[in-house]
């Protein structure tokens, strides 16, 4: 590792918003566009370093994806219509379009890039809100995500000498593309926080998913959460089972995957956060960072389909708290920003960073639990899960 710059880069590349799965799909590539129209409104630009990373390579691509996988988004992307389903490609969730291939190796060309970045001392932080595509298997898309590029960051990480890397993923639904790549390697700690899988997609991310055998051995973290979690409980199960895992490990990297779909206004999904609670678990992320991983972060975005409302405020935020200059929640939102919604959109877009819940308080694991209630049910699962397995108390 070279030594440590205090710069945070943003990756970006305009041509990310050709991620495009058509115009009935959710994953609207809008909310890429509207966060970066809304962190240029902020001035937010100006105190990042605003770069693009060259696409994924197929060797970079190849240390997580199958080279016959591989082969077939890139025919898939040459002809949409003869998409092979075995793959996972030309599915509802994943429609085959026109430079599928080309545009998904860039989302992931950006992540790689911020992690070469951080891990090269080039910046301590590295934003990529276009990234963290977390279901993709090494041979099949999934759940939006084609090429996985928060497993080709980690990746990426490990080939150039890294030994002990943290993923830490807040989207509402399981990170389970990420635990599969890393399931038997005991250099990677996976901690996902998602809605319980009786209740949303992948169906996996139960706590008793703890990593292969041997070293890696309690390599796997699934905190499952009951539907209806709201802003209270998601924050105390996150410092109940995140610090306490990331100390133990002691990271040199720690790469987290911040989906906002955990919003209570999320059309797909069925838990009751706030804006403000997201912005709170931003700011620990990088806190723990600076903490456990000697300040080297690394952060994508992810799932979240309010995609005027809450996505682009979320992820905005995101990139104030690793540019050290984050925006208050009460701040207005500049109106250029409101008029691009609405021309791009028709829609009337929000008028604060905040969903009118900060500062949002919760009750620490410290104090005690109720054996009685669910939320509490679900963290004490994950701690007797894991938390042994790695030498600590549950």
């Amino acid at each position: 590792m070279a030594g440590m710059s205090g710069r945070t880069l943003l990756m970006w590349d305009e041509a990310v918003t050709g991620y495009d799965f058509g115009p009935e799909h959710p994953m609207d590539p809008v909310r890429l566009a509207l966060t970066m129209g809304l962190v240029r409104a902020f001035g937010l630009d100006r105190a990042v370093d605003v770069v693009a990373a060259k696409p994924a390579g197929d060797s970079t691509l190849r240390l997580v994806h199958r080279e016959d996988y591989v082969a077939a988004v890139r025919a898939a992307s040459a002809e949409p219509r003869r998409a092979d389903q075995a793959y996972g490609l030309g599915t509802v969730d994943d429609p085959a379009f026109p430079g599928m291939h080309e545009v998904s190796a860039l989302i992931a060309g950006q992540s790689v890039g911020a992690a070469e970045a951080v891990w090269r001392g080039e910046a301590a932080h590295a934003v990529n809100f276009a990234g963290g595509l977390h279901h993709a298997m090494p041979g099949a898309a999934s759940g939006f995500c084609i090429y996985n590029d928060a497993s080709l960051a980690v990746a990426r990480l490990l080939e150039l000498g890294a030994e002990r890397v943290a993923y830490v993923d807040v989207d509402v639904h399981h990170g389970d593309g990420v635990q599969a790549a890393f399931w038997d390697d005991p250099r990677v700690l996976t901690i996902s926080l998602h809605e319980h899988p009786r209740t949303l997609f992948p169906q996996t991310g139960w706590p008793e998913e703890t990593g292969g055998a041997g070293a890696a051995e309690g390599g796997a973290v699934n905190l499952a959460l009951p539907a209806g979690t709201g802003d209270a409980g998601w924050l105390r199960a996150f410092h109940a089972v995140v610090p306490e895992l990331l100390a133990e490990f002691r990271p040199q990297v720690l790469v987290t995957q911040h989906g906002a779909d955990t919003h209570f206004e999320d059309p797909l999904a069925h838990l009751a956060v706030s804006l403000d609670a997201q912005r709170a678990v931003q700011e620990a992320c990088h806190e723990l960072a600076h903490a456990h991983a000697d300040g080297r972060w690394v952060a994508l975005g992810g799932g979240g389909y309010a995609v005027v409302d809450v996505v682009p405020r979320s992820w905005t935020h995101l990139v104030g708290i690793a540019a050290h200059a984050p925006v208050e929640p009460a701040s207005v939102i500049p109106p250029s920003w409101r008029d691009e919604v609405y021309a791009r959109t028709r829609q009337r877009g929000p008028e604060r960073m905040t969903d009118g819940r900060w500062p949002v308080g919760f009750r620490d694991w410290a104090e005690g639990y109720d054996p009685a209630d669910r939320l509490d049910q679900s963290v004490l699962a994950t701690r007797r899960a894991v938390f042994p397995l790695r030498g600590l108390l549950p």
